[in-house]
This record gives C-alpha cells, sequence and structure tokens, in this order.
C-alpha cells in the first residue's frame, strides 16, 4: 500500500501501534515502515502497550485500536497524553460514542483509508 505523501516528514519517529487484528495490524505496521517509521509493537492487548509505557518508553506517537479484545485503549490515552505524545485513534466508533475526554481526538474510521491515516499521521504527529 503506498504512501499518500512523502515519508521524510515522519522518518526515524518511533510510532506505538495498538492494534488486535492481526492481519490490520500488519497493513498497519507495512504502511508505517513505508514511510520509514521505527514500528514500536504492533501490539495486540491494552496489557502489552501498559507494559512498555509503564517500562518508561515513549513513543513519538501512536495509533490505536479503541476497543482490544474488550478492553478499552484509554488507559494507554491517559498516560499518552500525559507526555506530551500525539496519537490517532482507529476505530468504528463515532465521536459521540467515546469518552467525553477523547470524542475530539483524531479518528480514523475503520475500514481504514490508509492513504487518509498517512494524512492523519502526517497532520498529528507533525510539530
Amino acid at each position: 500500500m503506498p504512501a499518500a505523501l512523502p515519508a521524510a516528514d515522519l522518518r526515524g519517529r518511533r510510532i506505538l501501534v495498538v492494534e488486535d487484528e492481526y492481519m490490520l495490524a500488519e497493513d498497519l505496521r507495512q504502511v508505517l515502515e513505508n514511510l520509514a517509521v521505527e514500528v514500536v509493537g504492533p501490539f495486540a492487548t491494552l496489557a502489552q502497550a501498559l507494559t512498555l509505557l509503564r517500562s518508561g518508553d515513549t513513543p513519538d506517537g501512536a495509533v490505536l485500536d479503541v476497543n482490544l479484545q474488550g478492553d478499552t485503549i484509554f488507559p494507554v490515552l491517559d498516560m499518552l497524553r500525559e507526555r506530551g505524545v500525539p496519537f490517532v485513534l482507529t476505530t468504528g466508533y463515532d465521536g459521540w460514542a467515546l469518552p467525553e475526554a477523547y470524542t475530539n481526538a483524531p479518528r480514523c474510521a475503520k475500514p481504514l483509508d490508509m492513504r487518509r491515516l498517512s494524512k492523519m499521521l502526517h497532520e498529528h504527529l507533525l510539530p
């Protein structure tokens, strides 16, 4: 899947990927690697993502599924916000279905359009 925008902007950034659907996680990994991003993960569970963040590892950005096998990603989002780490949510939920703190968070609707996701990453993960 070709990236919609040049890779140079994101080159070398460490992006956390948390997605419980294996094929989608692999597609995300491939798209990000095509953008010259260092992929952290992909992780399939909330516990894996929390373990990484609790270890003190802080990525430059994140692409996160909202629902992970029945768990929600919100504890990870809270930690990322505390650290000032930008993120893009991938979800089938509308903004109104999310907690108020996240209704305006950048969201890429599922099924994912990888060109749109690439554009959102450039918009939200670059200073």
